[in-house]
């Protein structure tokens, strides 16, 4: 039988990290030692209380059913972790659980855009910020972000025609791929310049308890006027390390907030429950943990960026997220072959720019997965393969 499968296919390759997966295993499998700086899953533990409340709840039967909503006590813990973390007021029709942020940003754009709407999105970004978007037959247009702008984007600098139709506007900072904060001036500006051209901003917050040397990580609901204009998704994946049991919330505007539950109604019959009370246990508990964890990245950023520059190889200290970003090395100028070469001679293995966007190209991320000790041996294995000629 001769299947013919949606047009929409062509746009969706198989994922860079699958091919980098592949490419790790087959090189495990010839008895190579690979230092796997590709993926961002984060390799610290949850902290026990977290464990210890899934693994209670799991024990009752009752808790099996479907969840269809989500508990009072989950709701209640995002509500006492935003005003507690971030000074944020939140009211209960202003958060809903979503199956991680990944989920939610793939299926958001179902409730907001018709066929044909502008969805605007960040280059370079995570590509499901584009992908949700065109699932939903949105029109997907790329912002520049560039260096010697910080990376921040050029609102003065859009085309009008552009913002006259577009309905949304994804921004995520902390910023995977490109590593970079932004100033609280930039979101000061952002909420009335979205208001004025009444565009939706969705704000994914899922790095702001990764962010380095004394920056604050905040949520964009802060801003005065931000809860008309604005949504934000908020993780428990990077800063809890409860990554597999996939739970993040969608908290700000109301009326979109109604309109997403009322959409998922329809896909799914709520987050299992043990996941959510381990949520409320993570939401509730000691910060303690999450800054020990922001540190340790710290110290790992140190160590692979530094490092990195004091073999010869330039590139700039990570502002924030578990990742570090850099421009290939002299004498390079394809970034994928650049990303196969290294871990054939270097046994490192790291995700090419270009997999987040054309601006992406020529540029690299690691992702701060492995204890201080193992990046030392990855930058000792980098600067042994004779690739750096700085």
């Amino acid at each position: 039988m001769n299947i013919k499968f949606a047009h929409r296919m062509k746009d969706y390759e198989a994922g860079i990290f699958q091919v980098l997966n592949e490419k790790k295993d087959e090189a495990e499998r010839q008895g190579r030692t690979i230092y796997n700086l590709s993926v961002g899953t984060p390799d610290f533990p949850p902290a026990a209380h977290v464990v210890e409340a899934v693994v209670k709840a799991s024990a009752k039967p009752e808790n099996y059913k479907y969840a269809l909503i989500d508990i009072p006590e989950l709701i209640e813990a995002v509500q006492t972790r935003y005003k507690k973390r971030y000074g944020v007021t939140l009211q209960k029709d202003e958060i809903m659980s979503v199956y991680g942020s990944q989920e939610g940003i793939a299926h958001i754009c179902l409730s907001l855009c018709d066929p044909g709407d502008v969805v605007l999105v960040p280059n370079p970004g995570y590509p499901i910020f584009g992908i949700g978007p065109s699932l939903a037959g949105a029109e997907v247009v790329t912002y520049d972000l560039k260096e010697e702008d910080h990376y921040l984007p050029d609102l003065d600098g859009m085309a009008e025609e552009v913002l006259a139709r577009a309905k949304c506007m994804i921004v995520s900072y902390p910023l995977n791929p490109v590593c970079k904060a932004a100033p609280d001036e930039f979101y000061e500006k952002l909420i009335p310049w979205a208001a004025a051209h009444e565009i939706l901003i969705i704000h994914d917050n899922a790095y702001s308890d990764i962010i380095y040397d004394g920056r604050e990580g905040k949520s964009i609901l802060r801003i005065p006027g931000a809860k008309e204009t604005a949504v934000e998704f908020y993780s428990l994946s990077k800063s809890f390390n409860y990554t597999g049991a996939r739970v993040s919330f969608l908290t700000g505007n109301k009326d979109v907030v109604a309109c997403f539950k009322r959409l998922r109604s329809q896909i799914d019959y709520g987050t299992y429950l043990p996941v959510q009370y381990g949520a409320v246990a993570a939401l509730n508990g000691s910060d303690q943990m999450v800054k020990d964890q922001c540190a340790e990245y710290q110290r790992r950023r140190d160590t692979l960026c530094g490092g990195l520059r004091k073999i010869g190889w330039p590139m700039e200290d990570s502002e924030g997220t578990m990742f570090a970003w850099a421009k290939i090395p002299a004498g390079y100028t394809d970034d994928v072959a650049f990303v196969m070469e290294l871990v054939e001679k270097s046994g490192v293995l790291c995700t090419p720019g270009s997999s987040f966007g054309t601006l992406g190209k020529g540029h690299v991320r690691f992702a701060l997965t492995m204890p201080v000790e193992k990046i030392k041996e990855a930058v000792e294995a980098i600067a042994a393969s004779g690739m750096i000629r700085g």
